[in-house]
């Protein structure tokens, strides 16, 4: 399928490993000029190097950590130095919260600028000027958490206001030519990751997880999610606006 993203201009913010890199490579494949932010000089050095190699029109990084400086003139800084972007990808967030149910506002609000008010704060640069063009693309990687509400309760409920943002104000931007949309991966495994340390320290807790809650039977994997961003950011999801998309081997 033709996805016409030739020389689109993407940032995918959170690219160094997991499903942000397979889905920067993803759009080297689609020969986009690329931009990848991510904490680790190292890893955005090799991701560079091989989205290159894929065919990215043009394969540029930055370091920074979207939770140590001010987002939003991070986003300036960016335009500023690469132009307007027509795909954002905020792969900012994780699950490396606070588990205490009975946190203060602290550990909540923690959460929930990890998981979305910081993307949130980067899309009010990024978005009035997609308005003025007409077209544009900003997807967050939300999780199944965010409609399952298992698991870590700060993480499942910042996902889950992730996925209200991108429903109401994908609403708003519908007629504009601007779509903000969410895509929810199920359990994902790649190297390093969350599952992956337990399919060698504990295969039974992995076993048990798949029976009970992947009706797949399997966990997923990095490129499959970063295939459906693909299709989220080109035209062919013009009518899909504000969609959060499962992509989560049936979780149940």
């Amino acid at each position: 399928m033709e996805l016409g993203l030739k020389n689109k201009r993407v940032l995918v913010v959170g690219a160094s490993k997991g499903i942000g890199r397979a889905t920067a490579l993803a759009f080297a494949s689609e020969n986009c000029h690329v931009v990848a932010v991510a904490r680790s000089a190292e890893l955005l050095t090799s991701l560079k190097e091989e989205g290159e190699r894929k065919g990215a029109a043009s394969f540029s990084y930055e370091v920074a950590d979207i939770m140590e400086c001010d987002p939003k003139a991070f986003a300036e800084e960016l335009i500023s130095k690469y132009g307007e972007f027509e795909i954002v990808i905020q792969n900012v967030g994780g699950s490396l919260v606070s588990r205490n149910h009975l946190a203060d506002s602290t550990d909540w609000s923690y959460a929930l600028r990890f998981n979305a008010l910081a993307s949130i704060d980067m899309n009010s640069v990024f978005l009035p000027r997609m308005i003025e063009k007409g077209w544009g693309r900003v997807i967050h990687i939300s999780s199944a958490s965010a409609q399952t509400l298992r698991g870590n309760p700060l993480y499942a409920s910042s996902k889950a206001f992730l996925n209200a943002y991108v429903t109401t104000v994908g609403r708003q931007l519908a007629s504009k030519g601007v779509l903000l949309t969410s895509v929810m991966p199920g359990a994902v495994a790649f190297e390093g990751s969350y599952w992956d340390n337990f399919t060698v320290t504990d295969p039974k807790r992995c076993e048990d997880y798949l029976s009970h809650h992947q009706a797949i039977g399997r966990f997923g994997t990095c490129e499959e999610i970063a295939d459906v961003v693909l299709f989220m950011a080109s035209e062919k999801s013009s009518f899909m606006p504000a969609a959060c998309v499962a992509v989560d081997g049936a979780s149940m």
